[in-house]
């Protein structure tokens, strides 16, 4: 797996980034652990979310797929070797402050 600079950063990441917008939804977190195991395994080390995620879910579903990562970052141990992007600019909800 090829790793670059993202950007002016001094980060580096895997040139290839997960994308997790059907965890929790299209995928079960069982289905979810397995792609990101695949992924980890072949040197991906960037992965990308969104508080609004899975798409597609219900509004109460909104969260879960941050959630899944969670569990597989914590059970895996691989909060240091995962660079996570996200993003919280979506409505998760109808209220004044549920989005922004």
């Amino acid at each position: 797996m090829k790793i670059k600079q993202l950007g002016r950063t001094g980060l580096k990441v895997s040139e290839i980034c997960l994308g997790t917008m059907t965890f929790g939804n299209q995928a079960d977190q069982q289905t979810a652990f397995s792609i990101m195991d695949v992924a980890d395994r072949a040197g991906v080390t960037f992965f990308d979310t969104a508080d609004v995620y899975p798409l597609g879910a219900d509004p109460e579903q909104r969260g879960s797929t941050e959630e899944i990562v969670g569990h597989w970052l914590h059970e895996r141990h691989a909060r240091q070797r995962i660079v996570l992007a996200t993003k919280c600019a979506g409505a998760m909800g109808s209220g004044p402050n549920d989005v922004g």
